[in-house]
């Protein structure tokens, strides 16, 4: 009997393995917003903006393979301008392969835009070496915004280094976009950069990954990350509000820690950003 019940709990554990693996290898959902600007240039169209983060590029769930189907499935969207809110790489001891910066981005020069692709930078990014990511990037034609910003159509793009680890620079962030026409946009890993006290209020969107969206979100218990946390708080998904901001926090495409996913799918966003509608 009791054996019996020992290879029922095997059988369950291996079953909801599977299902959370299954789950993280999926393609990722679409989720679409329309976000207005009192302040957009009269007579530019709307921007398709696709927003994409925590790529986290190793095996077994996430090989370049995997990631050149995701490719095909944002150009399959037609977006203007793609943006990457860092993560592009995972060292994660569960990984079956790490693969170097090279291997890892080599399916983002498959992007189509006509407005480009651009990066920031993540944690993980960093961890590595962010010099190495940086000139992996730059060799398949993505700028990697190193706390600049840069004109892409009629948006200004002001890309912060990653927060998390102490490279985010609001002061010098500011300076750069404020050389620039509004409107302006905020790319940036980790949305609680969004929170700072010094980030200039022409930030009025942002859009940031980092906390796949809990990744494990159990019923009743909520996310397992909020107990691990030394400050526990409400992990940002979706299309939120912080500080009076708004923002987009992507769930992301790939894993950290283990290649699992319960309740938080992976996803990408569809953005399109114009002008306020007209009243009538």
């Amino acid at each position: 009997m009791i054996r019996r019940l020992l290879l029922l709990l095997l059988f369950a554990a291996l079953v909801l393995l599977g299902r959370g693996y299954w789950n993280a290898i999926q393609d990722p959902q679409v989720r679409m917003a329309r976000i207005h600007f009192p302040d957009w240039p009269a007579g530019a169209p709307p921007v398709r903006v696709v927003l994409i983060s925590d790529l986290h590029v190793a095996g077994p769930d996430m090989p370049p393979t995997r990631l050149a189907r995701i490719v095909k499935q944002v150009n399959a969207l037609h977006p203007d301008l793609v943006l990457v809110a860092g993560d592009l790489v995972s060292d994660k001891e569960f990984a079956t392969r790490h693969y170097d910066d090279a291997e890892a981005v080599a399916p983002l020069a498959g992007l189509s835009a006509p407005l480009g692709t651009i990066a920031v930078l993540g944690n993980h990014d960093h961890k590595r070496g962010a010099d190495g990511m940086r000139e992996a990037l730059a060799a398949i034609g993505v700028p990697v915004l190193d706390n600049e910003a840069v004109r892409r159509g009629p948006l200004t793009i002001a890309g912060a280094d990653d927060p998390t680890t102490a490279h985010g620079r609001p002061r010098e962030l500011a300076k750069s976009a404020a050389s620039l026409p509004e409107p302006s946009i905020l790319l940036v890993h980790a949305p609680g950069f969004a929170t700072r006290l010094d980030l200039d209020p022409r930030f009025r969107l942002i859009l940031a990954g980092h906390t796949h969206c809990g990744q494990i979100v159990l019923p009743q218990l909520g996310a397992i990350a909020h107990y691990f946390s030394p400050k526990p708080a409400p992990l940002p998904c979706g299309l939120v509000n912080l500080d009076g901001r708004t923002t987009v926090v992507t769930s992301g495409l790939g894993t950290s820690i283990v290649p699992l996913r319960y309740g938080a799918p992976p996803d990408l966003w569809l953005l399109s950003l114009g002008p306020v509608p007209a009243t009538r």
